[in-house]
């Protein structure tokens, strides 16, 4: 080739670089498309995740709003004023619900909460005995009050039925009106025994019970000081929880795994009247 002059490319070679070039092309297309199909694919999940966690968020906040609507709608009592015992309370600060006959040889103390679960199951399952040995007068019970599920989930029920509890004492129904609020317990975060209402139905279920005197002691809060400063002595005495049960000062739940058994308490309870 002379000098001054340019080699030309082949039609052949000029085929094959333009070939390429439009595979180079259509291979960036490709991958450009690819990627773009990968975005919104990401941009999907991402929008799906913000909605679950939105409606996630949304139904927590509805859960915890039913239970703070549930507990919203007690007749609040005033625990601030006198602090009136029932009749025949005994112990310091007269904060004893005392059952059964003082010549009894042993004595069993009953910390308890009306909203309380665990309560409900140790009265379902001890109740009898415990009724029984009373009324034979081989066990003096001493019942106390606390409230640490008002204080837990909100709402009155545990000082409303102590109150309740207190007046039905008043008008010596203790132990029935007792049993009747453990079998119609309702569910922990139902605020229902806030209500004055249903305390006085359940009353219609105690002969004797259902009077004029016990619906004003219920509405006024006669006791409600009163149960108020037995939760006081219940936190004063450092219980883990309720029912919190002491068997002549022993606390017979101790051992979890090898509680005391109905059938033991009433062996020892009858063994220590002989």
């Amino acid at each position: 080739m002379g000098p001054g002059r340019h080699a030309r490319a082949s039609p052949v070679r000029l085929r094959i670089v333009s070939e390429k070039n439009r595979e180079g092309k259509r291979a960036a297309r490709d991958r450009l498309a690819q990627e773009r199909e990968q975005q919104k694919a990401r941009d999907k999940r991402r929008r799906a995740l913000i909605v679950v966690s939105a409606v996630v968020g949304v139904l927590g906040l509805a859960a915890i709003a039913g239970v703070i609507a549930a507990n919203a709608g007690g007749d609040k009592k005033d625990t601030s004023g006198p602090v009136v015992p029932p009749a025949g309370a005994s112990g310091e600060d007269k904060l004893v619900i005392p059952v059964g006959k003082d010549s009894a040889k042993s004595t069993l103390t009953v910390w308890e909460d009306f909203r309380c679960p665990a309560c409900a199951s140790f009265e379902a399952q001890y109740s009898p005995t415990i009724n029984e040995l009373a009324e034979k007068g081989q066990l003096k019970v001493e019942y106390r009050l606390a409230t640490i599920i008002d204080g837990n989930m909100g709402g009155t029920g545990s000082v409303n039925a102590g109150n309740a509890a207190a007046c039905a004492q008043d008008a010596g129904k203790f132990t029935a009106y007792h049993d009747v609020l453990y079998k119609n317990q309702p569910e922990e975060t139902d605020d229902a025994f806030g209500k004055d209402s249903r305390l006085l139905e359940l009353a219609k279920e105690v002969e004797g019970l259902d009077s004029a005197d016990f619906k004003k002691c219920v509405e006024d809060g006669t006791h409600a000081s009163w149960v108020n400063k037995s939760n006081d002595a219940f936190r004063a005495g450092k219980f883990t929880g309720t029912p919190t049960v002491l068997l002549d000062g022993k606390n017979i739940f101790a051992d979890q795994k090898n509680p005391l058994t109905p059938e033991q308490l009433k062996k020892q309870v009858e063994e220590a009247a002989e």
